[in-house]
Parts: C-alpha cells; sequence; structure tokens
C-alpha cells in the first residue's frame, strides 16, 4: 500500500472508532435473501463484462459476481510463452491487496511482472472490495451480502479456466488482509492452494487488539463493524470459522511462508504510523506460529526486527517467499 493507503495503526483505531462518520452496511444488505445464488450456480454464472488491454501481458477485466453482488475488477498477467502455446493449462498465482487499497497495488508497488518474466503461471490479482478484507460477509445473516471469498475462490477459477485455460494448481499470497485471506483461504478450502504466503498478515483475528484492528479497517470506509463478521462476543464461532489460528489445523500439507516485522525502531524512519501498524501484528504472528508448531505443521517462517507495514519490507519478502509458492505451483 502507498502511505496514503495503508491500514490504520493501532494509535489511529481508537480515533477512527471515535469518530462522527456515517456508517453504512455493505452493497447488499437490503436486498431479498432469493437474490443470492448458490455457490455452485454462483461459480457457473460468473462472467466477463469488461476487458481492457494493458500491454500484450497485462489484462484488467471486469466480472460480473454473483456471489459479491457486484462487477469486480481483476489484473491477470500472462507469461511470456502464454501466445505461442495459449491451450496449455498453466498454474495460478494469485496475489491479494492489502486493506484500502486496490487490485493495482502489486503492479503499482513491485517489479512482479519482471520478476515472473519466464515463469509459466498466470498471476492474478483480483479486488477484495473496498476493505480489502477477501471475505464473505455477516451483514446480520442477510443471504445477500458481499462475497469476497466465493468470488476469489470459486468464481474467478471458472473465469480464469474459460479465458485462459488456467490449470488446478494454485497458490495464494497476500499483504497485510490480503495475507489474512491468503491464510484463511488456504485453511477454509484445503488442498485447493499448494501453497499460501503472507506478509505482515493478520494470521490471528481473536488475539488481543486484532478485532478493534479489523472494525477499524471497515469503519474507515464507512461501514458498520458489525457487519464484517457480527459481534465479537456474540459471534465467536462466526469469528473462529474465518480465522486461520483457529482453523490452523487444515493448514497441514500446504507449502507456508510467513513474514512479520517487529515495528520497532531499526531502520524505519519516517513511517511512524507503519511502524506502529506492524509492532502491533508482531504478537499475533508468533501466536500463530506458535500454533503451527504445536500442530506439527511446517512453515518457513521469518521474523525479523523494525520494518513498517509498507510495500519495502513486502517486497523483498515476495521475493524469499518465491520457491515455496513456485514449488505449490508445480514450477520446482
Amino acid at each position: 500500500m502507498t502511505r496514503k493507503r495503508r491500514c490504520a495503526a493501532l494509535a489511529v483505531t481508537a480515533a477512527l472508532l471515535g469518530t462522527g462518520v456515517v456508517l453504512t452496511a455493505p452493497p447488499g444488505v437490503a436486498a431479498p435473501a432469493q437474490a443470492a445464488a448458490p455457490v455452485a450456480e454462483a461459480a457457473a454464472n460468473a462472467t466477463v463484462v469488461g476487458e481492457t488491454w494493458l500491454d500484450a501481458r497485462t489484462v484488467d477485466l471486469t466480472i460480473a459476481s454473483p456471489a459479491a453482488g457486484a462487477s469486480l475488477p481483476v489484473r491477470v498477467v500472462l507469461p511470456t510463452g502464454y501466445a505461442a502455446d495459449p491451450d496449455r493449462a498453466r498454474p495460478v498465482l494469485y496475489l491479494l491487496q492489502g486493506a484500502h487499497d486496490d487490485y493495482t497495488s502489486w503492479t503499482r508497488e513491485t517489479d512482479v511482472v519482471d520478476f515472473l518474466t519466464g515463469q509459466d503461471v498466470l498471476t492474478v490479482m483480483p479486488s477484495s472490495g473496498p476493505t480489502g478484507i477477501p471475505t464473505d460477509w455477516w451483514n446480520y445473516g442477510s443471504a445477500a451480502a458481499p462475497d469476497y471469498e466465493t468470488f476469489q475462490v470459486e468464481e474467478l477459477p471458472d473465469v480464469l479456466r474459460q479465458r485462459f485455460g488456467a490449470g488446478t494448481k494454485r497458490a495464494v499470497a497476500g499483504v497485510s488482509t490480503g495475507g489474512y485471506g491468503a491464510l484463511a483461504f488456504a485453511a477454509r478450502h484445503p488442498g485447493t492452494f499448494g501453497a499460501a504466503a503472507s506478509y505482515s498478515g493478520i494470521l490471528d483475528t481473536t488475539a488481543l487488539g486484532m478485532p478493534t484492528v479489523l472494525n477499524a479497517i471497515v469503519a474507515r470506509e464507512q461501514l458498520l463493524p458489525l457487519t464484517l463478521w457480527g459481534s465479537y462476543l456474540l459471534n465467536r464461532d462466526n469469528w473462529n470459522r474465518h480465522n486461520p489460528y483457529a482453523q490452523a489445523s487444515a493448514l497441514q500439507g500446504t507449502g507456508l511462508y510467513i513474514s512479520q516485522g517487529s515495528g520497532l525502531p531499526g531502520g524505519v524512519f519516517g513511517n511512524l504510523e507503519g511502524a506502529l501498524l506492524e509492532g502491533t501484528l508482531w504478537a499475533q504472528a508468533h501466536r500463530f506460529t506458535a500454533r503451527l508448531d504445536a500442530l506439527g505443521i511446517p512453515a518457513q517462517v521469518h521474523f525479523y526486527s523494525g520494518g513498517a507495514h509498507a510495500w519495502p519490507n513486502w517486497r523483498q519478502e515476495f521475493k524469499a517467499s518465491w520457491p515455496t509458492l513456485a514449488k505449490g505451483l508445480g514450477l520446482s
């Protein structure tokens, strides 16, 4: 994320929740229940309604998603050899955005296009909605609540198969709330992703301070925090169903890469907000990896001193995680 679009630091969280902004439910909360399509039907009905080529390898799609109840943008980067052999079933790497950012962040902030030159993989960057939390929203139990998880995990692969001949091997990686999504997807859909990587992700959503951080992310987009997964106390089961920590046992067999900075002084100057937020996530990341250890689930873990909740660190971590992701994609 750019400095203007980073997640709010914990110090900013209280201010966000204490402001007088008008909070609304996400789109679809007032729609009748019958407007929501079943998962299998939704996956079959997602359609491309727009296509813009940025260059010979990069195309922006607009996909009408029944699950999300909206048309969402997706950036796709094709491998260099795609034109010569478009019918080959290639693996797919999903790169997820962070909070308050958008689907263009990975190509805007990194050299991922050049880095993956020569790798026979489709690279896909889908929208996760205004908050950047790729999940199925609760919206007080409304059947019409936006469901970005079904869009990304079930609808989008079907579109990619039809449009680009995508294969079944997948890996997923993300920054911040996208890091949450990567581990949540892998845990909630066992066997779907060969590898998952989180860079400064929220991996234990019920750890001390994390519900407050998530509520602030939702509130910053002028949405009601309760519409995400409900009340942290009254809807604890729903929170746990979406918590990578609580679902960690399902990650057995998935290649994992997890990185997190301490956010403490040590080379980060001029980004106090990013350093504070990175430090806020430090303890919950350790709790999550301790849970993996207790379960006997291997993971490549990189905890580093200092660092900010920002792209300079994440660019390095993506490259460090590539061997894990490549193995999950069947490329090594």
